[in-house]
């Protein structure tokens, strides 16, 4: 029996549009804090569960060793709309950012991305590692798992990975915190399904439907238990996974929870938006108009621009683009 309701509501919500499911969660994800627990003990200080971004720039600080190659914070700059552009979003959403206003009108002349993207740039110049501009999550992951970061802000399902001991040098050093805020009312955390949908034109209904009811099961997570542990199964789909006493013990399963509950993709922003989307807007143009807006901010933390000549650009560019498309 495929249990539909046990399906996390901020994950089947994100699948489905007017009260129908249109794909299956496979795994789910929120962003947030993965931080060495050693390296913040040595710098006097204690992770708070929920940081502000404030914080987070001063634990970045006190734990830079740049003689031994600890960078206090590594995150994405690599340009992309789903890479350095997700990140640079939500943590401008915790800004009071947003990237359109209620009738479409882009907003990276207002002083809320300014702000955000100064405070990133300033905290990853003192504390990042070099070339963070070309960074994504994987070049983010192989350098937290060579410990070589004090902390990471990113994927909650990289937890499993950061604490494997077969990968990583500080398995048994990292703690979790709640992605940070600025006192505005939205963290910095975003959220994505990674789903299994069937076209509408298949010649193969039944073996997919089957397919997608074993791989998306509780069976399946039950599966992945008994082979790899549970560490390692597919995070952030089912309710019931978060209520098994066994997957309760797994250090990093409350607070993956917390963070996707934390996250609403229909109230992304401090004020007003006429969008679904917490680090993307659900509309079909975004992917395109985001990647070159990513670009010029990647060129802006690489110090080939200014951040006043990326935002500008963004602006222009990302307002052509919605009138080119009549939404302006």
């Amino acid at each position: 029996e495929y249990d539909v309701d046990d399906l996390l509501p901020a994950m089947a919500a994100g699948l489905s549009h007017d009260g129908t499911l249109y794909a299956a969660p496979f795994y789910g994800e929120s962003s947030m804090v993965m931080y060495r627990t050693d390296l913040m003990e040595k710098a006097g200080l204690e992770m708070p569960e929920a940081p502000t971004w404030e914080f987070i720039r001063e634990a970045a600080a006190a734990m830079t060793d740049r003689d031994n190659e600890i960078n206090g914070i590594c995150l994405r700059g690599k340009a992309g709309w789903g890479e350095g552009g997700a990140f640079i979003t939500v943590t401008a959403n915790s800004f009071g950012a947003r990237w359109f206003d209620e009738d479409w009108n882009a907003q990276f002349d207002q002083p809320e991305w300014k702000n955000a993207l100064e405070f990133f740039v300033g905290m990853m110049s003192e504390s990042g590692p070099p070339g963070y501009a070309t960074n994504g999550f994987n070049e983010n992951l192989s350098l937290f798992q060579q410990g070589k970061c004090g902390m990471w802000i990113d994927a909650t399902v990289a937890a499993s990975f950061v604490t494997n001991p077969n990968d990583s040098t500080v398995a048994d050093k990292v703690g979790f915190a709640l992605a940070p805020d600025t006192g505005m009312g939205k963290r910095s955390n975003w959220l994505w399904a990674w789903a299994l949908a069937i076209p509408a034109g298949t010649q193969k209904l039944d073996a997919a439907k089957a397919f997608i009811e074993w791989a998306t099961s509780k069976d399946y997570i039950e599966l992945v238990a008994a082979k790899e542990g549970w560490a390692n199964v597919p995070p952030g789909a089912r309710t019931s996974l978060y209520a098994n006493p066994e997957y309760q013990k797994v250090p990093f399963a409350k607070m993956t929870l917390d963070s996707i509950n934390a996250a609403d993709p229909t109230n992304p922003t401090v004020k007003p938006v006429p969008y679904v989307g917490i680090q993307f807007v659900a509309i079909p143009e975004f992917a395109g108009i985001a990647t070159e807006v990513s670009q010029e901010f990647s060129a802006a933390y690489a110090g080939q621009q200014s951040i006043d000549e990326a935002l500008a650009k963004a602006q222009a560019l990302t307002n052509d683009a919605m009138e080119a498309a009549g939404y302006r």
